[in-house]
This record gives C-alpha cells, sequence and structure tokens, in this order.
C-alpha cells in the first residue's frame, strides 16, 4: 500500500497577515466589558489611593533616581550620548513640553550637587530609590491578587539591575536612532516622505514595550506577553492621551501661571505624575483581566461560601489530573476548565499550596498544580476554618454536630 505523502509545513503567516488578524481581536474586543472592569477595579482596588502613594514615593525618589543615572553615565564617558539620547526621550515622550524643561534642569542640578552629602546621604537616596521600586512591585502584585511575593534579597537584586542596565539598555536603542529622531523633530534636514511619521511610531513602541516589559516582569506570577502588551498599549496611549489633556488645559487656562508665578511647576508636576500613575496603574488592570475578558468566562456572583465552592472544584479537577499524562493542571487551564477568572483562582490554589494540598512545579512557561494531598486519609477541617467558618465559640457547636472536623477530602470529592 503506498504512503500517503508528507504534508508540507504550513509557511508561517506574514505581517500584513497578523496585523489584519490583530485588527480582527480588535474588532471583537468587548469594550464596554473593559470600561465596566476598569471602572469596578478604580473604585474597589482603591487606585485612586495607590496612584497618590505613587505620586508621593515618585516625588521623594526623583533627585536619587536621576542620581544613579547620571553617576552611571559619569563614571563610563563613552554613554555620554547615551544619557543625551535619553534626555531627549523623556522629554519628547513622557512629560508635557512646558514641564519637561525646567522640572529636568532642576533635577539635573539637585543630583549633580548630591555628590557631596557623602556616604550616609548616598545610601539613603540608593534606599529612596529603591523604596520607589518596593512600592511599585506591592502596588502590581495587589492588582495581580499575588498572595506571596518575591523574596526581598531577590528583588532588591532584580530592581538594581533594572536602576543600573535599563537606563544604559534604553539609551543605547535612542542612541541608535538619534540621528532620524533629530530630524523628525527639525533638528537637521528634514526625512523624506513618512520616515518622520515611522520614527515617531518607533518612540511610541519603545514607550508601550517599556509599559509590556513592567507588567510582564514585575509581578510575581505567569503574565503572558499578548496581555502584557495590551496593558502596555493601553497605557502608552493613555499617557499620550493626558499628555496632550494637561497641555491643553494649561494653554486655555492663563491665569494658572498667574496665580502660582514661579511656583506653578510643582503643582503641575504632581498632577501630571499623578495622572502617569493612574493610567499605568489601569494599563496594569487591562493586563492583568485580559485573560478574562478575551474569554467567555461565565461571572460568578459573590456569594457566600463561593470561594470554598471554587476550592472544591479546583480540587476535583486536580484530582482527575492525577491519572493524566501531565499529572497537574496550570493555573490558566484551570480557570479555563471551571470557566472562572483566573485572579480568583490563583489565590486560592496560593492557599492550597500553603496548606500542603497542593505542589506547585515551576517549569518553563506557566507552573504546573498537582495534587499532593492522599483524599482518604486528609481532613477539610482546615479548609473550612479558612474559607468557610472560622473557628469561634459561636460556631464549635455547629462544626460539632455537622461532624465538618470529620469530614474527609475523599468524602468531599464524591
Amino acid at each position: 500500500m503506498p504512503e500517503a505523502p508528507a504534508t508540507a509545513p504550513q509557511p508561517a503567516p506574514g505581517l500584513g497577515a497578523r496585523v489584519q488578524a490583530a485588527l480582527v481581536a480588535l474588532g471583537r474586543w468587548p469594550w464596554l466589558v473593559t470600561l465596566r472592569t476598569l471602572g469596578e477595579r478604580f473604585r474597589e482596588d482603591r487606585l485612586g489611593v495607590m496612584a497618590g502613594s505613587l505620586t508621593f514615593t515618585t516625588l521623594i525618589s526623583l533627585v536619587p533616581l536621576v542620581t544613579v543615572m547620571l553617576a552611571l553615565f559619569t563614571a563610563f564617558p563613552m554613554f555620554g550620548s547615551f544619557q543625551a539620547a535619553l534626555e531627549k526621550f523623556l522629554l519628547q515622550n513622557l512629560v508635557p513640553e512646558n514641564l519637561a524643561r525646567p522640572v529636568l534642569g532642576a533635577l539635573t542640578q539637585f543630583a549633580a550637587k548630591a555628590s557631596r552629602i557623602g556616604v550616609a546621604g548616598l545610601v539613603l537616596l540608593v534606599a529612596s530609590a529603591l523604596a520607589l521600586m518596593l512600592t511599585i512591585d506591592r502596588t502590581l502584585n495587589a492588582i495581580w491578587r499575588v498572595r506571596r511575593p518575591r523574596p526581598l534579597g531577590r528583588r532588591l537584586l532584580v530592581y538594581w539591575a533594572v536602576l543600573t542596565f535599563g537606563p544604559l539598555v534604553l539609551g543605547a536603542s535612542l542612541t541608535l536612532t538619534s540621528y532620524a529622531i533629530s530630524a523628525s523633530r527639525g533638528l537637521v534636514k528634514a526625512l523624506p516622505g513618512g520616515v518622520g511619521t515611522l520614527v515617531d511610531v518607533l518612540q511610541f513602541g519603545l514607550l508601550a514595550g517599556a509599559f509590556a516589559l513592567l507588567f510582564r516582569v514585575v509581578p510575581h506570577t505567569h503574565v503572558r506577553w499578548v496581555h502584557a502588551w495590551a496593558g502596555g498599549l493601553f497605557a502608552a496611549v493613555g499617557v499620550e492621551v493626558a499628555k496632550e489633556g494637561l497641555a491643553l488645559y494649561v494653554r486655555e487656562m492663563p491665569g494658572f501661571s498667574t496665580i502660582y508665578g514661579a511656583f506653578a511647576t510643582l503643582p503641575l508636576l504632581l498632577l501630571w505624575v499623578y495622572l502617569l500613575w493612574v493610567v499605568i496603574l489601569l494599563g496594569a488592570v487591562v493586563a492583568a483581566y485580559a485573560p478574562t475578558l478575551s474569554s467567555p468566562i461565565a461571572r460568578r456572583p459573590d456569594q457566600p461560601g463561593e470561594r470554598f465552592t471554587l476550592a472544591g472544584e479546583m480540587l476535583v479537577r486536580l484530582a482527575a489530573a492525577r491519572h493524566t499524562d501531565t499529572h497537574g493542571l496550570s493555573a490558566r487551564a484551570l480557570a479555563a476548565a471551571l470557566r472562572a477568572d483566573p485572579l480568583r483562582v490563583e489565590p486560592i490554589l496560593d492557599l492550597l499550596v500553603d496548606m500542603g494540598w497542593v505542589g506547585r512545579l515551576d517549569e518553563d512557561g506557566e507552573p504546573r498544580h498537582v495534587l499532593l494531598a492522599e483524599p482518604d486519609v486528609t481532613r477539610v477541617g482546615p479548609l473550612v476554618e479558612r474559607l468557610l467558618l472560622g473557628r469561634s465559640a459561636a460556631t464549635q457547636g455547629l462544626r460539632r454536630h455537622a461532624s465538618l472536623d470529620d469530614l474527609t477530602l475523599a468524602q468531599l470529592l464524591d
């Protein structure tokens, strides 16, 4: 019998097909649900208060951050062009024009004087810079419902690396296109055709990529790149809109500078940093809830005992997965099987891991969770106490008469 001809490998989709698929996905995206989710999370997670806290910490840490970067550039004169390109990028993309030059000039002046404060002062400056990093870490992990952050030593090492090498990498990338950026801004002979527009798009992509990297790396959980990029693009668009809106407000309110005079830069800077953090946190919400928004997940009512019910369903799925080839499930696969919100599944998984009932296998990609508890001998009393009915004198009689402490996991899963 003749063998069937081998199937030829399918060619990878081209750029045009990918762009078309992205446009189709944008057209099908549930925008109204996204706006409602953003409103709910802004109110329930108190993102306005978080943005205010980050604004205060940012202002305290601005001089230390600039000092560390300037010290790095000064120590290596070959990176001088990197510093100029980085300053130009920040002026053009991240800060409104009427704020950029006076603020950057004052920060550079303050940072230049910081070298005279001695070792103790330098330690305080570095501690202030790391405090901002730790605040960002805590805030983003709260948005992703992460119960257990990275160990403190690992966080400090990662953020110190970002603080020192991040400006160098970004400055090197910007230096490679410094001539094109200068041309697009009219500083040298203009580029032909639409190359100037292309450079603007590249700058926007750098900003969106920086936000996507923030959402991908900082949360102590697995974040897919496609979801991180969704949040990064949202934040980059939000920054552009907020920047233009603030510039329009200042132009249409000439009495603002009249009232505050030379002091006008400070309230504008406070307002801008606050708006910037609100936009970044909303982008984090988009990245965190992208799996829920992009898939048909039933919204479970927040009723009494819902977390205990969800934990029981998860244990049933993990018990069944014992007899499969993988012997376990990832958090995303578990959420998809239960048609549940991944951000509600992951905290319960962390709780089960803390109790020793479930093990987490850190592998390439998403971690896999396996059931460790033996259903025939494991009592469900600890799970009842953590998720359903706490142990107290008022509930002791109910727990005893219902034999909740004697109930086994096998009986619960039956």
